[in-house]
């Protein structure tokens, strides 16, 4: 008789889950986005982030501080309408809201 393994499968659909999740953002929903707060003297500005984000060949139209976190309204590297958060101390993404098809 032919035992069957089906931990062989699982591993593999785990390991695609997880390669196919660090590719994509995490999506948020937008009312309920918070940052720690950061003392202002310990914030990177604004226009920093908005540099960076452009030399990853974002478009960005605008950046605004939302709940502790900044804001960015744009279009990312592959043309794709974004509204995304990022820690304004360290410029980690935090999520963002996902965009009607």
């Amino acid at each position: 008789m032919i035992q069957r393994s089906y931990f062989a499968p699982a591993a593999v659909a785990i390991l695609a889950l997880a390669i196919g999740g660090a590719a994509n953002a995490q999506i948020v929903n937008h009312d309920t986005v918070r940052c720690e707060p950061i003392p202002k003297e310990e914030m990177k500005p604004q226009m920093e982030l908005q540099r960076k984000l452009t030399s990853e060949g974002w478009k960005v139209r605008q950046v605004k501080n939302f709940n502790g976190c900044y804001e960015v309204y744009g279009f990312d590297g592959n043309g794709k309408r974004v509204e995304a958060f990022f820690n304004p101390k360290t410029f980690e993404k935090i999520g963002e809201v996902k965009q009607p098809e």
